[in-house]
């Protein structure tokens, strides 16, 4: 039997959930999560040893057999918010140091520079912790030092010699007849090159103004046909799919924004996503990450209302590119997408629990997260026999071939 892959968002939001509450064991979260406890374990630790999730709180434990206190659980949380204290202050330090480094913008090479001067101060493992590059590719821009020098001498020359050719013609030579007049003199460049260093060292050719276009149309124009006609039902998996977009609401009316993709035959949640903004670019990432889960969604049909995000050029050539045939039913009718509205209103009516939104973002993902894998490996649909979405599919009539 193959493995299974997780992506490196699924691995960092299951940490995530089991540093978020002390009470959960591996073993009760990895069972809602649908995978094997030491596998969770790993990943913890992976995460630990990045800097990239804290240490479990745990029950202090004696060597005698003495029963723990009160007190002796008071002094271990002590203990260790002193030590995150004195790291947060070393954090605060470098951040404050690095901030003249940044002063042009937060570029990854600044970061780079920051920690090579930094590095016997700090040491590089924490400088890249805390400014969020790995130390890979630390080390290997110091490595190539050498050659980046090498490489910004011969630029400076360049731009010498690029200089002189656009005073040549009164400064009206862009980067493409620079390029031809470099060649024409002997000298092999790349036209991209000549860009780089005439944008780093702003030399513009002259430009004249152009006619600019005030509406650029973006949704597709092609009509899309209702394929389900209200039957939200699929005799094999990974062949009909519906999808929408759900608000997740926040403290200070802020919100998330869910996307889903849900297969019809098991009601499995093949896809989804989660950001701040509802572009295009949302229901891109679920179908696409639905694809990833099944292998593939060739001749699959996907099923959505009218919103702008659906009917975008952008995402008609993103199911054209996946095989998958588009479906929408009338406009301002939500019973035509009554599956994956009533999805919707389960997932938050399971997870809010009449609170009316969540205080932070981080709450709202992990909360959504959590429902989410629960709901494929272990919740009981009533349409399914109160088997969960992936039990059903896992019966022997139900194989999935393309999972």
């Amino acid at each position: 039997m193959a493995m299974k892959a997780y992506s490196a968002e699924f691995k960092a939001d299951a940490v995530a959930l089991y540093v978020s509450d002390p009470s959960r064991t591996y073993a009760s979260v990895a069972r809602d999560l649908g995978v094997n406890a030491e596998t969770l374990r790993l990943w913890v630790r992976q995460a630990q040893a990045a800097g990239t999730a804290p240490q479990k709180a745990r029950p202090v434990k004696k060597s005698s057999d003495a029963p723990v206190t009160s007190d002796d659980v008071l002094e271990e949380e002590n203990k260790q918010l002193k030590a995150r204290i004195r790291e947060l202050e070393l954090e605060r330090d470098i951040l404050r140091r690095a901030a003249k480094y940044f002063a042009g913008g937060d570029q990854l090479v600044s970061r780079f520079q920051f920690v090579a001067d930094h590095a016997s101060a700090f040491g590089v493992k924490r400088l890249c912790r805390v400014l969020a590059i790995s130390r890979s590719g630390f080390y290997r821009w110091r490595a190539a030092a050498a050659a980046r020098a090498a490489r910004a001498h011969a630029d400076a020359e360049l731009a010498t010699r690029i200089k002189k050719i656009h005073a040549e013609f009164d400064g009206t030579y862009g980067s493409p007849r620079v390029t031809v007049e470099l060649r024409h003199s002997g000298v092999r460049v790349n036209h991209k090159r000549v860009e780089r260093v005439m944008r780093i060292h702003r030399i513009v050719g002259l430009h004249l103004r152009k006619k600019v276009r005030a509406t650029v149309p973006e949704p597709s124009h092609h009509k899309v046909p209702d394929l389900l006609k209200r039957d939200f039902t699929a005799d094999e998996p990974n062949r009909r799919y519906v999808g929408d977009i759900t608000y997740l609401p926040l403290a200070e009316g802020r919100f998330l924004y869910l996307a889903t993709v849900i297969d019809l035959h098991s009601r499995r949640l093949a896809g989804w996503s989660i950001a701040d903004r509802m572009r295009t670019e949302l229901v891109a990432d679920a179908l696409r990450a639905a694809a990833r889960t099944r292998g593939g969604l060739g001749g699959a049909i996907f099923h959505s209302d009218h919103g702008a995000q659906y009917t975008s050029r952008q995402f008609a050539d993103l199911c054209a590119d996946l095989g998958v045939r588009q479906s929408m039913g009338a406009v301002g009718t939500s019973a035509d997408n009554a599956a994956a509205e009533a999805l919707n209103a389960t997932l938050k009516r399971e997870t809010l629990q009449g609170a009316a939104c969540w205080s932070s973002a981080q709450e709202a993902r992990l909360s959504v997260f959590a429902w989410i894998t629960r709901y494929n490996t272990r919740r009981r649909h009533s349409t399914l026999g109160y088997l969960s979405p992936n039990d059903y599919e896992q019966q022997p009539d139900k194989v999935l071939l393309a999972a």
